[in-house]
């Protein structure tokens, strides 16, 4: 079974598709194999990240049945040990997978034959980037500093909490609570993950400690990316409680990646960062989160064995 990071953002540019192919190079050059599939469905470009300027096959192929298996849409890198499934000639509806085809491909990815996959996942709150980052229950969010991407990255985390919750209830059982909670609470309140928590737990005990239960299971984390020198050093941690506060969930801060410069001359130039800038104070950064979150997840993994 492969260790699946999905990687969620509020919105664009936060550095989802940077942080995945860093994240596939350093566990690929430590003889882990790894796979990255870009699923910012639409929008894709990670094959840009990691020198695969043509690919020849992508992940539509296997949507539409050109390829009878997931495996078969893979592409080698120049690197060795990382393998990548591009969205880069995807067709212009992929970004409204239907619910059938998104399942299929959620069971096929869980079958791949990888020790890391890392999925890149489109931007916002869409029902794609939703089910596709609770694939895993080792989720990865990232954001940048500014006020309007941690805003977002919060409104993604509220999604997909009210996402797993609509796993639980059926349509008409799902409509009856919304409508319970308005009756209890106002209108507005179920906009609000912990207002729709307290009625569920009210009135569908059985249901709460599931859903308790859940949650509890994941091991979310949260990076803070491009952070400068003059920005607080402890905003992912805070970030943290106030998602544990308002929402109830568990992220840990896994740690933060210093803003640099360099990031934009080697996208540009279509190369590698930590092989062009090794030494630079965000390679470093990305190092410690890798080496950080693989012994976690190591750690996670060695506990369920047990």
């Amino acid at each position: 079974m492969p260790h699946i990071w999905p990687i969620g953002g509020g919105k664009g540019g936060s550095g989802k598709s940077f942080l995945a192919s860093s994240m596939g190079r350093l566990l690929s050059k430590s003889g882990r194999k790894t796979l990255l599939i870009d699923l910012d469905l639409g929008a894709a470009n990670l094959h840009t990240m990691v020198d695969v300027p043509y690919p020849e096959k992508c992940f539509s192929d296997f949507i539409s049945r050109k390829v009878a298996d997931l495996n078969d849409a893979v592409l080698p890198t120049p690197f060795p040990n990382l393998f990548l499934i591009s969205g880069a000639h995807d067709s212009l509806d992929i970004a409204n997978l239907p619910y059938e085809k998104k399942i299929k491909t959620l069971k096929s990815i869980a079958k791949l034959k990888y020790d890391y996959i890392i999925l890149d996942l489109g931007a916002g709150t869409a029902f794609n980037t939703l089910d596709f980052f609770l694939a895993s229950r080792n989720g990865i969010f990232i954001t940048t500093p500014e006020p309007t991407s941690i805003e977002n990255v919060y409104r993604l985390m509220r999604a997909i909490y009210l996402r797993r919750i609509r796993h639980y209830f059926s349509a008409t059982d799902f409509k009856s609570l919304e409508k319970k909670t308005k009756e209890h609470l106002g209108d507005d309140s179920f906009n609000k993950p912990e207002n729709i928590v307290s009625v569920v737990k009210t009135e569908y005990p059985e249901k709460y400690a599931l859903i308790k239960k859940d949650f509890g299971d994941f091991r979310f984390k949260l990076i803070l990316n491009q952070l400068r020198k003059q920005d607080n050093l402890v905003l992912g941690e805070q970030i943290c409680k106030i998602i544990k506060k308002h929402l109830g969930i568990n992220v840990e801060f896994a740690g933060n990646i210093a803003y640099d410069e360099h990031v934009h001359d080697a996208i540009c130039q279509r190369v590698c960062f930590l092989d062009r800038y090794p030494h630079t104070k965000a390679a470093n950064d990305l190092r410690v989160l890798n080496k950080k979150m693989s012994n976690a997840f190591g750690e996670q993994m060695m506990l369920n064995y047990l």
